[in-house]
């Protein structure tokens, strides 16, 4: 069984991304990007979906503090409501391996998902 995390999105948007991801995963979340490299170590997930606007560190904080570490492999894709023109560049730069908009398109999520791991 694949192991994702989700750090952020609020309640709803975990629940939600949990639910997507029910059959084949297994999905623990975190709502502090302070908690989410212990939670990589503990969950030791295949995915990490992350939004960008996390209170305490953003989210381009935390994956560059997850890129210096011993997870720095882990794949960490931005699931985030910034979707003006450049926030993909911006966000592959800053050292995710993906992105994926807000609000969650419940259609197509489950083959953004595969997408997302068959670049690795």
């Amino acid at each position: 069984m694949a192991r994702a995390l989700i750090v952020g999105c609020g309640c709803r948007g975990r629940e939600l991304g949990t639910a997507l991801l029910a059959e084949g995963w297994a999905v623990r979340g975190t709502s502090r990007s302070e908690a989410g490299l212990a939670a990589i170590e503990a969950a030791r997930p295949d995915l990490v979906l992350m939004d960008i606007q996390l209170p305490g560190k953003d989210g381009f904080e935390l994956v560059l503090e997850i890129r210096r570490s011993l997870h720095g492999a882990t794949r960490v894709v931005a699931l985030t409501a910034h979707a003006m023109a450049g926030d993909r560049e911006r966000a592959i730069e800053a050292g995710f391996d993906g992105y994926i908009a807000k609000p969650i398109d419940i259609r197509r999520f489950p083959d953004q998902i595969a997408q997302q791991l068959e670049l690795r």
